[in-house]
């Protein structure tokens, strides 16, 4: 029998009725169930202005993992599970309302964990309920969801307002990118193999792109997205994470506090992009109407509830260079956006030609290696590079090969995770080394900042149309062609 977790928890999630908790909370949960991860006094509690019963909270909990859930419920598993389940009638804006939950709550022998799957706006009720009804104990914990604010301003006010009521051994932070496979095996391949840790640097290393291409719209989500955007929606947050684990030194231990350091360090030495170098640093466009799959999709401007003058960008590519001795001279090219050809994120690690062609009737001087990292769907590890061609010929003749890790094969597929599955079992353990610091989002927000004042300013950085079903504006093809560079063509 394996029990991860010596310690029982009441999970409480704030935002029970909404989509995150019924798409990604209540499965990953399940899921811990399955693999016995979770201690057995642990119990999950729903909170809400929603009036549910318990045993009607268990039905919609059911019918929303039937949902979301790529696999049948076991019968056996599900009667253990629901029996964690319990449900707390709550309006976060009513004071009172938290006796309610800490009637519920076992203070004395489970450590309590609070899921905040709610807007910005409504965390500071939270904060003072729990508060006024004695519910922030120093031994619990609470989860905050992204985004952390709309700039470092209102960043820094929610983060001023917990602060109040929880310490940052209690605040956990979450990027679900951060939980990810694909992501936690970055550490390793950096850091336990020789042959890259000491070609990692801009001796060796050309460019680096890193891509997060979905398909998908806005689903429904026009209020929220309008608001927000690409750039805050995945920038601000995930591309940075990414960025910050590819390019960080290696760290004294896998300690949160020393993680996050050497994170935060990289995010410090970002150049900063402004009014001077934005319409050469970055492109933002719009999709247009197109085809997804072979299905008509509408453009953003005719998506439900769709404001015709909007601006927002759905849509962003942005070369990134960090200014310091190791990444000095070595461009990083980021893009991400909706309605796009296919739906995968990638890393790709290109290096430096080769100075003395030897070979040649080769095309050695067009060929750069690549290491490929695939971050999802199909998570694998990829390096290009050049074989001599088997026969009898007089001279050389090179052909392009392709070495695969079978890390991410069929064999290893059942141990893949999901990242809230992980994130969530992390925060039962009490472990945030898989959690962002308060210094790292004011961070990202401090260099986000000036881009998107830069955008509202200056003309010549407006909205580009792409077709949805393309890889997004052309011009996003163009900041790596004035640099003599290209896009790595998804495969």
């Amino acid at each position: 029998m394996i029990i991860e977790t010596n310690q029982a928890c009441d999970l409480v999630i704030f935002g029970a009725k909404g989509d995150l908790s019924k798409r990604k909370l209540l499965p990953a949960l399940y899921k811990l169930e399955k693999s016995n991860r979770m201690h057995k006094n642990t119990r999950i509690i729903g909170a809400g202005r929603a009036d549910w019963n318990i045993p009607e909270y268990i039905k919609i909990a059911k019918t929303a993992i039937e949902n979301f859930l790529n696999e049948k419920i076991d019968s056996v598993i599900w009667k253990k599970f629901s029996s964690r389940l319990n449900f707390c009638n709550i309006d976060v804006y009513e004071k009172l309302h938290f006796i309610r939950l800490q009637k519920i709550l076992d203070q004395k022998k489970n450590t309590i964990i609070y899921y905040c799957a709610m807007p910005p706006h409504t965390l500071n009720s939270i904060f003072i309920g729990l508060k006024n009804a004695n519910l922030n104990p120093q031994s619990s914990r609470i989860i905050l969801e992204k985004p952390l604010g709309s700039c470092l301003k209102t960043s820094k006010i929610i983060n001023n307002q917990i602060s109040q009521y929880f310490s940052e051994s209690q605040i956990f932070r979450i990027d679900h990118y951060l939980g990810k496979e694909a992501i936690l095996n970055l550490l390793a391949l950096r850091f336990a193999n020789s042959f890259f840790f000491h070609c990692w640097n801009n001796n060796v290393i050309d460019h680096i792109q890193i891509t997060v291409s979905e398909e998908v719209g806005i689903e429904g989500r026009w209020s929220y997205f309008d608001t927000t955007g690409q750039m805050k929606d995945m920038v601000q947050n995930h591309l940075l994470q990414i960025l910050a684990i590819i390019t960080m030194e290696q760290p004294k231990n896998l300690t949160a506090k020393n993680v996050q350091n050497e994170k935060l360090k990289i995010l410090r030495s970002l150049k900063t992009i402004n009014e001077k170098n934005i319409s050469t640093h970055t492109v933002r466009g719009q999709y247009s109407e197109g085809y997804i799959k072979g299905k008509n999709v509408p453009s953003y401007l005719k998506e439900e509830g769709a404001n015709q003058n909007s601006q927002t960008e759905t849509f962003v590519a942005i070369k990134v260079n960090i200014e310091n001795k190791k990444w000095f001279g070595v461009p990083f090219y980021l893009r991400t956006g909706k309605r796009l050809r296919y739906k995968y994120s990638e890393i790709v690690v290109v290096f430096k030609k080769i100075p003395v062609n030897l070979f040649k009737n080769s095309n050695l001087r067009e060929f750069q290696n690549k290491l490929i990292i695939r971050l999802e769907p199909n998570e694998n590890i990829k390096i290009d590079f050049l074989n001599k061609m088997p026969g009898l010929n007089s001279e050389y003749k090179l052909e392009n090969s392709q070495f695969e890790s079978n890390y991410f094969s069929k064999k290893n597929s059942k141990n893949l995770i999901d990242a809230y599955e992980r994130l969530l079992l992390e925060s039962m353990r009490g472990k945030q080394s898989l959690f962002v610091s308060r210094e790292e989002i004011e961070e990202s927000w401090k260099w986000i900042d000036p881009i998107i004042n830069a955008w509202k300013k200056t003309k010549n950085s407006n909205i580009q149309l792409y077709q949805s079903g393309t890889w997004g504006p052309e011009n996003s093809n163009l900041l790596l062609f004035n640099d003599n560079r290209v896009w790595y063509e998804f495969n």
